[in-house]
C-alpha cells in the first residue's frame, strides 16, 4: 500500500532532477557558445596587429656580426601570424665594406620569411656613389624584392637602370651585390653615351 504524498513526492523529484539537468544543459552549452567566441577571437587576433612602432630605426648584422643593413620608416606594423611586419615610407641602407653605401626608398615595405625577405613597393629609388671599385648606379622600379642573407635582388616589373654612364630599361631584373651582375630578361634596351673625339696633339 502507497504511503500518502508519496506520488507527490516522486513529483517533485522528478521536477528538481529536470531543472538540475537543464540548468548543467544550458551551463554545458554557454561554456561551448563562449568557447567557440574565445576561439573566434583568438583567429582574429591573429590576424590583426600586435603593436606598431612609429619613427623607428634598425641594424640587421651580417654574419660576422657587423652592421649589414640599417632600415627605417614612419611606422612599423607586426603581425603575430606569420612573424610579418609591413613599413610606411621605408629607407634601408646596405653597408658593404668594399663597396659605397647603397640607399633604397619607397614607399611600403614588407619584411617575412624570418626576416629574411624585403618587399619594396611604389615609387622604389635605389642609388650607389661611384668609388674606385664601382660605378655610380642608379635604379627605378614599382616592386623590388630583396634577400639580404644572399645579396641579392629581383623583380618582374619594369626597370629603368643608369650605371655609370649607360642607361638601361627592361622588364624584370635580377642582381647579385656580391658579383656585381646584373641581368634583366624582358624588353632589354641598353644606350652608351657617344664616345667622346680624342684630342688632336698639338702641331
Amino acid at each position: 500500500m502507497a504511503k500518502p504524498g508519496g506520488a507527490p513526492r516522486w513529483r517533485m523529484i522528478v521536477t528538481v532532477l529536470g531543472a538540475v539537468f537543464f540548468a548543467l544543459g544550458s551551463f554545458w552549452l554557454l561554456q561551448v557558445m563562449n568557447r567557440g567566441e574565445q576561439d573566434i577571437n583568438a583567429s582574429k587576433k591573429l590576424d590583426e596587429p600586435d603593436y606598431f612602432v612609429t619613427n623607428f630605426s634598425l641594424v640587421r648584422m651580417d654574419l660576422e656580426g657587423k652592421p649589414s643593413y640599417i632600415v627605417s620608416g614612419t611606422k612599423l606594423t607586426h603581425y603575430p601570424a606569420d612573424d610579418s611586419s609591413d613599413i610606411d615610407q621605408p629607407f634601408v641602407r646596405k653597408l658593404s665594406p668594399a663597396l659605397p653605401p647603397m640607399n633604397m626608398r619607397a614607399e611600403l615595405a614588407h619584411i617575412d620569411q624570418n626576416n629574411t625577405r624585403l618587399q619594396l613597393t611604389r615609387k622604389v629609388e635605389i642609388d650607389r656613389a661611384a668609388s674606385a671599385k664601382s660605378q655610380r648606379m642608379s635604379l627605378k622600379t614599382e616592386a623590388l624584392t630583396i634577400f639580404p642573407d644572399e645579396e641579392k635582388m629581383e623583380t618582374t616589373a619594369p626597370v629603368d637602370l643608369l650605371m655609370g654612364d649607360a642607361h638601361t630599361t627592361g622588364v624584370g631584373m635580377t642582381a647579385n651585390n656580391a658579383t656585381s651582375v646584373v641581368t634583366v630578361p624582358q624588353s632589354l634596351r641598353i644606350v652608351y653615351p657617344p664616345r667622346k673625339p680624342a684630342a688632336r696633339a698639338a702641331k
